[in-house]
């Protein structure tokens, strides 16, 4: 099914991983805690926001419809359970809406189960903002979530701006989703050089605080959750890494 992804994003080939220069002095000057994994294959780098722990990781694809090395950052924020939410760029929804309609319509599959990633479920099961509420992301973006109201409200300021600010090209693939109470960004990224990470890190951060505005402003006694250290999550996504396993 994910032939047409492969043909539509598959782009240059990536190249090696490069020393990552800029990247190590940066984060030891912030007091991240770095680490490469094994045969460089990429890179962990966990830092935090205010009392909140995040992670960065740089490394091989871990979806098929991002070829090559792609950037993800996670924070675990610990949000309303039911909550699933996604924003992603209008090429990518398309080519998504494309392989849900060959492998489900078509008979290769006649239902959405769990090799599926939750991304692609989302976007045929919860209805998408429309133009009018989305007026300055309408031609780039579709959003859709679970819980429309939370949404919204996440969508009203910063997030905006900072959404509509990036200048990507339009068929890089960009994800950012909230789900299991974590929140999640992934997108292409063939090089690690230091200024995207930096700039992808911005937007986290941004998504990070404003995720926190609306879990505070509908919790019923002002919103504490509490985010779990860096070093109680799972085990990063990349090929080698032993760390926390």
């Amino acid at each position: 099914m994910f032939d047409g992804f492969k043909r539509l994003f598959n782009g240059p080939a990536p190249t090696e991983p490069p020393e990552w220069q800029g990247i190590i002095p940066w984060a030891e000057a912030r007091n991240y805690a770095y680490r490469a994994v094994h045969d460089n294959q990429g890179f962990v780098i966990d830092g935090h926001l205010d009392s909140d722990a995040w992670r960065l990781e740089w490394g091989p694809s871990q979806r098929p419809y991002i070829a090559g090395y792609e950037l993800r950052l996670r924070a675990e924020l610990g949000l309303l359970a039911e909550l699933q939410l996604v924003v992603m760029n209008r090429e990518l929804q398309e080519a998504m809406e494309k392989a849900v309609y060959e492998q489900f319509v078509e008979g290769v599959q006649t239902r959405i189960d769990n090799q599926t990633p939750p991304e692609m479920r989302w976007l045929v099961m919860y209805p998408k903002l429309s133009s009018a509420e989305m007026p300055l992301l309408r031609e780039r973006y579709v959003a859709l979530a679970s819980l429309k109201r939370w949404l919204v409200q996440w969508l009203d300021g910063p997030m905006t701006d900072t959404l509509a600010a990036l200048t990507p090209a339009a068929d890089v693939p960009f994800v950012l989703m909230i789900g299991r109470g974590r929140l999640m960004l992934r997108t292409a990224l063939p090089d690690a050089h230091i200024g995207a990470v930096q700039g992808w890190l911005r937007v986290f951060e941004v998504a990070m605080r404003e995720a926190r505005r609306v879990a505070c402003q509908n919790a019923p006694g002002g919103g504490d959750s509490v985010s779990p250290a860096s070093s109680q999550w799972p085990p990063s996504a990349l090929p080698g890494d032993e760390r926390n396993r």
